[in-house]
């Protein structure tokens, strides 16, 4: 079966968590019982307790950051109008799709292909919530027309976590706590994934002081992580949770985690 068909899988509950999902979400307890804990499950539970010790062991024990946030079903166009064919591999899979040649890929990913852990926020290239992959390279999908990108190599959210072991990255967010509603991490660690690859490649940014001099696997400073990731906006500001965790990847060395549960 296709991997992006898939249902999410169904896992019986156990008394801790029972208990939870009826003290906080007795109206989400059927379908919960019914289908077993899905990613969206976790984000309301998450918002509602504030990430509580048994909200966060929910992580772990199902592994929700690799699923997708709602049941992927396929959509079909309503009508398209100048529609052009592109194919290209998104998250290892080839796909090929019929798209108005207007269509961005965003809209695409998310309304042909019911892949919706890359956000739509604001629609014109200025908070990086829809920040991707293209070729490992980052991109911001809501000024990207997806028939720009025929033959291309298109990753997600949703295409970095390898069966139930996360990205490093999404293990370090997870770790330091680098998101607090959430809808920003997607695109967060999408550009932080990129992020590495370009300090690897040796490329300057606006902070570099010598172009001349820089080589490759370059040593990033907390100023140059901030300075590279400054596309990317977190309204709830948990930009010090976010500094840490791409550092400790970068780094490869444990940072300290600035929370604690209360």
């Amino acid at each position: 079966m296709d991997s992006l068909h898939e249902e999410t899988s169904k896992s019986e509950l156990t008394d801790e968590e029972r208990e939870l999902f009826s003290k906080h979400m007795p109206e989400e307890l059927p379908e919960i019982q019914s289908t077993g804990i899905k990613r969206r499950h976790f984000l309301k539970l998450l918002a509602i307790t504030g990430g509580g010790f048994l909200t966060l062991q929910l992580v772990d024990a199902h592994n929700l950051l690799a699923q997708p946030l709602v049941d992927q079903v396929p959509v079909s166009p309503a009508s398209l109008e100048n529609a052009v064919k592109v194919s290209m591999r998104i998250n290892g899979v080839r796909k090929s799709l019929d798209v108005d040649s207007r269509m961005t890929l965003l809209d695409s990913l998310r309304e042909r292909l019911g892949l919706t852990g890359s956000k739509k926020g604001c629609d014109h290239g200025q908070c990086g919530t829809c920040t991707v992959l293209v070729n490992d390279r980052r991109v911001l999908s809501c000024l990207t027309l997806a028939a720009t990108c025929e033959g291309k190599e298109v990753t997600t959210i949703e295409g970095l976590a390898k069966g139930d072991d996360l990205h490093p990255m999404q293990a370090s967010f997870l770790k330091h706590d680098g998101f607090q509603c959430g809808y920003c991490t997607p695109g967060q660690i999408c550009s932080a994934v990129a992020l590495m690859n370009e300090a690897k490649a040796g490329e300057a940014s606006y902070l570099t002081a010598d172009v001349r001099t820089i080589s490759k696997n370059l040593q990033l400073s907390d100023d140059e992580i901030r300075e590279r990731m400054s596309g990317n906006i977190c309204r709830c500001s948990a930009y010090p949770n976010i500094l840490a965790a791409i550092t400790e990847v970068h780094t490869g060395h444990d940072v300290s985690q600035n929370w604690r549960l209360q």
